[in-house]
């Protein structure tokens, strides 16, 4: 028997630990370092696609994703002030039958805990906590991951997970420019027992509006409500996803827009914003047995919902990467990079000529509002055909 590989992974969020996971499942060692000094995701939604539940289930986490997940019962688009409506028929068993997998609803920090006690199962020491890494040192036959108290760690290859604001992604490749788009985001999260009965949501609500959008979804079995509020200013462009804001300030952003909103406005504990960057997508990721993962590589507008997706679906496909070409490291990194980024790039893309489309001039007529969601609304399957019926656990690697 050989020595194992050993891949390091700078970032304890979806996208590394899912990596972490898969590299252990398919047979390698992982050491994972987290800057924070306890583990735990930002309290907010995600929808996860066919995509990224197919390489979920794959490593065998159906049953707990199962018991706090919520299948929605469809989705509505709706004009802003007015309340018209349109539905899509994207319903569980459609998607099902089309995909072999639905599209789900899950509250971020159930997700990343379901993937922290899976990791650990498999390896109870793998995750590195108060572990911020400052940099990386590599050679022909090993990377070595240099944190800030100057700890060091040395393995086979690096994987910078590490957001955002990547060090690995800044010291192989410099600073990344950034445009502001004009549009800010919010975020909260609503009890649903403090809504009235015909404010609780079954599935997606998307209120679209000329300078703005709402999406609001359940979470959590049902329990909660996910909202995510965009709408165009530009007096404020901090890129942090822990800004606090304050309920004055959101009610001030979505001031005559329908009563449900206001309702949902009303009921949020803390409402967190964000200033949204558009950034190039980078045409490489990999240099010698150093590469990147998730937002560290492909940030995207959230105009998709599938910036997560694309972490998980990187992290399955770097580690059937590694366990392919064995002893070639740095060829199964650059096989990575070579496969991921024609499909993130088109997704990246995507989400930012979405806003043109959220975002109408039609939207501000109320005749013309109601024929043009109902004209996105038909839409819809059409354009999401592409995004889930790619195969992460199949894709010749």
């Amino acid at each position: 028997m050989g020595v194992k590989k050993r891949v390091l992974i700078a970032g304890a969020g979806i996208g590394g630990l899912t990596a972490a996971l898969a590299c252990l499942d398919k047979g390698l060692d992982v050491e994972v370092f987290e800057q924070t000094a306890q583990l735990g995701e930002v309290g907010a939604g995600v929808q996860i696609s066919p995509t990224g539940l197919r390489v979920l289930f794959a490593l065998g986490l159906k049953e707990q994703i199962e018991s706090v997940w919520v299948l929605p019962q469809g989705r509505e688009m709706l004009v802003w002030n007015t309340g018209y409506r349109a539905s899509t028929p994207t319903l569980t068993s459609y998607l099902v039958e089309r995909y072999g997998f639905a599209n789900i609803y899950i509250h971020r920090a159930d997700l990343h805990d379901i993937l922290v006690k899976a990791v650990r199962s498999k390896k109870p020491d793998a995750i590195h906590l108060n572990a911020r890494v400052r940099g990386f040192e590599q050679s022909e036959r090993s990377a070595t991951v240099i944190l800030e108290d100057g700890r060091t760690f040395s393995g086979d290859a690096l994987i910078g997970a590490d957001g955002l604001h990547s060090r690995v992604r800044r010291q192989m490749f410099g600073e990344t420019p950034a445009k502001f788009t004009g549009c800010i985001s919010w975020r909260g999260i609503v009890p649903m027992d403090c809504l009235p009965e015909k404010d609780r949501l079954r599935g997606t609500q998307n209120w679209m509006a000329p300078n703005g959008h709402f999406v609001c979804y359940p979470i959590r079995r049902g329990q909660l409500i996910n909202i995510v509020g965009h709408i165009e200013r530009n007096d404020w462009q901090v890129e942090s996803w822990i800004e606090k804001g304050s309920l004055a300030e959101i009610s001030a952003d979505f001031a005559g827009w329908h009563e449900q909103i206001q309702t949902l406005i009303r009921n949020i504990d803390t409402p967190y914003k964000w200033a949204l960057f558009l950034r190039p997508p980078m045409k490489e990721w990999s240099v010698g047995r150093v590469t990147l993962l998730g937002d560290a590589c492909h940030p995207t507008l959230p105009y998709l919902g599938f910036g997560a997706n694309m972490a998980i679906e990187d992290g399955y496909v770097l580690a059937r990467c590694l366990q392919q070409h064995g002893d070639q490291v740095q060829a199964a990194l650059k096989r990575y990079a070579e496969l991921r980024i024609p499909r993130t790039t088109e997704i990246v893309e995507a989400s930012g000529a979405n806003q043109h489309r959220l975002h109408h001039p039609d939207l501000a007529d109320p005749e013309k509002a109601s024929k043009y969601i109902d004209t996105e609304s038909a839409r819809q399957l059409d354009l999401r055909d592409w995004l889930y019926s790619y195969d992460a656990t199949s894709v010749a690697v």
